[in-house]
């Protein structure tokens, strides 16, 4: 098992995204574990790991999913976590995008956890972070989001 590092202030995530049956793009988003707030999977730093391949492993361990994923971050967003021992720090979040090619019908985080497929303009809606949500309006149109090499 590689080892976090809790003890900075940064994490690294992906933003989920597929093109519908209608043609519209769709954002998958899923609960958080402590308060079930609508929220993108990501996580601590990892020792020896580069911050896209954590975001692939953490789209991997809380949303059961596998995908295409672009080789530099579309942007960050700060938010506040919460930590069971009562601490809050401030945190940022960079992400990288990510077309899903591949949901696994069982996954680690499975029992913890709800994912839903939402269009742009709903999932910008549940989230909490205004910047977050701004990331998900703007999909695609990000420099660079589309570079996956």
């Amino acid at each position: 098992m590689v080892k976090s590092d809790r003890t900075g202030n940064i994490q690294f995530g992906v933003l989920p995204y597929r093109i519908g049956a209608g043609g519209e793009t769709e954002v998958m988003l899923l609960t958080s574990r402590g308060v079930g707030r609508w929220v993108i999977p990501k996580g601590w730093p990892m020792m020896g790991r580069k911050p896209r391949v954590v975001a692939v492993t953490e789209a991997r361990q809380e949303a059961g999913i596998r995908g295409i994923v672009g080789r530099r971050p579309i942007g960050s967003y700060a938010y506040t976590k919460s930590f069971d021992r009562g601490e809050d720090r401030l945190c940022e979040c960079i992400v990288f995008l990510m077309l899903v090619t591949h949901e696994a019908s069982a996954w680690r985080e499975q029992a913890q956890r709800t994912r839903a497929w939402f269009p742009r303009d709903k999932a910008s809606e549940l989230v909490d972070e205004g910047a977050l949500a701004v990331m998900i309006l703007n999909l695609l149109q990000a420099p660079g989001a589309m570079s996956y090499r």
